[in-house]
């Protein structure tokens, strides 16, 4: 206040303005205004220098003293130093860590059981320690899986190509071609566009667009034969872009929303509809090449529908209702959703040119899949020329396909079970387990619908050692179909009901079957849930099978 004052009332130089305003800012002579000096002082020139001079002379004493005092009292104190900012740990949780080395060396010393090798019972300690390690995940999955594949070359049990060898394998690479896939389709807008059509039509519950998925997935399901590329290259990039439409989105708290279900939901309902036709799987012609060979009887296409059909839709029913009870949606009813769907539509307006080039590479890759037998092309090699041509157009660049961080972890850890599963059975450990199976049971002295029920759950819950199903019916489908025909099971019944459950097991782990992966990838579920759901859903899944199953078969005349 007093400078300006001093500015408006006294044409005075720069220098002594500063002076004044100095020592009137400080305070020390607040009873001097200037505007009074320039009216009752004739010449006050020579005044007002000394009156400005005067305080800023006191003002420097004061200062003098106030350092002096400041020096002395720093001297006469320690020196306050503020210790550097510590940085987080970013290595691994040792406690987890420790566990999964402490399994792997307990497993390692124990006696090796008589017909089991040296090398085999190694890779098993280091199988089922890299198995903790994924569960208690002291460092991310691939991180894990890469620990065991060193700690495999380490110890002489695998060597480098052996341990390698699954990088080579086309099912890992299929995945991760389906994780590019589903980048096109949200960054092309069209997974949205198909999202809300389907939200326009079904949108009104979540429990409604949970059923419209999982039976859009199962009318495809015998005419994709590969369950990875119908989960992974044609629904999970549909689920995502819901997902993203109805606000649930990993990482910021909304996983809940929507997601969370909808994605175990879809995974879970994969394992199902994969199982109620020879087409829809892979690894299901194996299963009944090895029945073939083993009771000489034929499971035909038809056959096997006319017995799966029953089970498999009671499943694809209650599956959904009980994941819907026990891990909720925590949005359950949106009767705007449909209206606002059908805005979103209008906004969006015609396709863009790549939807177009998204949209017509997409039936390309499916026709590929349907029809690839007749024309010598495999899943993989459809995927990748469905890829080549997204790249070419630009829908997809390299550079995004290289960011896609949890389509390489996926393809490192998947890779790396598969190896180590894969070498456990050439390594006979399976073969021996098998063998160990049949005479305890056969030694039981039950009738043949005991001893069946045991083989079964043996057979399927040993399932949490293999990483493909293909792996698991090449090494155990014969000799548990062989000793139940033994035991007195009905040869066919028991070929039929070993080949289904060859596809449901795949639903117990995150790494059991090739959409597992692919779902799980998503980050919409924890490991502890996937795993604890996946153990729930598949006592549910055996009751309905054997239960609801064993009475259709009865009335089929199968037994």
């Amino acid at each position: 206040m007093a400078s300006a004052a001093l500015t408006s009332s006294c044409p005075l130089g720069h220098s002594r303005v500063k002076s004044i305003s100095f020592s009137s800012r400080s305070c020390l002579n607040p009873v001097f205004s200037p505007s009074v000096l320039s009216k009752s002082t004739p010449n006050n020139s020579s005044l007002i220098k000394t009156l400005s001079l005067t305080p800023i002379i006191s003002t420097n004493r004061i200062q003098k003293s106030h350092r002096k005092l400041t020096v002395k009292a720093a001297a006469s104190s320690p020196a306050a130093t503020t210790p550097p900012p510590q940085q987080p740990w970013q290595g691994a949780a040792m406690k987890p860590l420790l566990a999964s080395i402490a399994t792997g060396v307990i497993l390692w010393f124990l006696p090796v059981p008589s017909g089991v090798s040296r090398n085999a019972w190694q890779l098993l300690s280091i199988f089922l320690a890299t198995i903790v390690g994924i569960i208690t995940q002291p460092l991310p999955l691939g991180a894990v899986a890469l620990l065991g594949l060193g700690a495999s070359v380490l110890t002489k049990t695998l060597t480098f190509s052996a341990a390698f060898s699954a990088f080579g394998d086309p099912i890992p690479w299929l995945i991760a071609l389906a994780f590019f896939f589903a980048r096109g389709f949200i960054k092309t807008g069209l997974g949205n566009r198909i999202a809300y059509q389907f939200v326009s039509l079904f949108g009104s519950s979540s429990l409604g667009l949970g059923y419209s998925l999982v039976f859009s997935e199962a009318l495809l399901a015998p005419a994709i034969p590969s369950v990875s590329a119908r989960a992974g290259g044609i629904f999970l990039p549909l689920v995502k872009s819901l997902c993203v439409a109805c606000g649930s989105n990993v990482g910021d708290g909304t996983e809940n929303r929507l997601g969370s279900w909808l994605m175990l939901t879809c995974f879970q309902t994969s394992v199902i509809s994969s199982s109620m036709f020879l087409t829809a799987m892979a690894a299901n012609p194996l299963s009944a090449n090895l029945a073939f060979n083993t009771i000489k009887q034929q499971i035909g296409w038809t056959d096997w529908a006319k017995a799966a059909i029953v089970p498999g839709l009671v499943s694809l029913l209650v599956v959904p209702l009980i994941l819907y009870v026990i891990y909720p949606p925590s949005v359950k009813t949106s009767p705007d959703a449909p209206r606002l769907a059908k805005e979103k539509l209008e906004k969006m307006g015609p396709m863009t040119k790549n939807e177009i080039i998204m949209a017509g590479t997409l039936f390309l890759t499916v026709g590929l899949w349907i029809f690839g037998g007749m024309l010598n092309v495999d899943a993989v090699t459809a995927a990748i020329l469905g890829l080549s041509i997204l790249l070419v157009t630009g829908v997809v660049t390299w550079k995004e396909c290289l960011a896609e961080s949890v389509a390489w972890d996926t393809l490192t850890w998947f890779a790396a079970l598969i190896a180590m599963a894969g070498y456990l059975n050439k390594y006979g450990l399976i073969a021996w387990f098998s063998q160990t199976v049949v005479k305890v049971v056969g030694g039981l002295g039950l009738s043949w619908q005991m001893s069946f029920g045991i083989l079964v759950l043996l057979y399927f819950y040993s399932h949490y050692f293999f990483a493909s199903g293909a792996a698991h019916i090449g090494a155990m489908f014969t000799a548990f179909l062989s000793v139940a025909s033994a035991l007195g099971t009905p040869s066919y019944l028991g070929a039929l009901v070993l080949s289904f459950l060859s596809n449901l097991m795949g639903g117990i782990t995150h790494y059991g079957i090739g959409s597992a992966p692919v779902f799980f990838g998503a980050g919409y579920v924890p490991l502890a849930k996937w795993w604890g759901y996946g153990f729930l859903i598949s006592v549910v899944n055996l009751i309905i099978w054997l239960g609801v199953g064993g009475i259709w078969w009865k009335a089929l005349g199968l037994w």
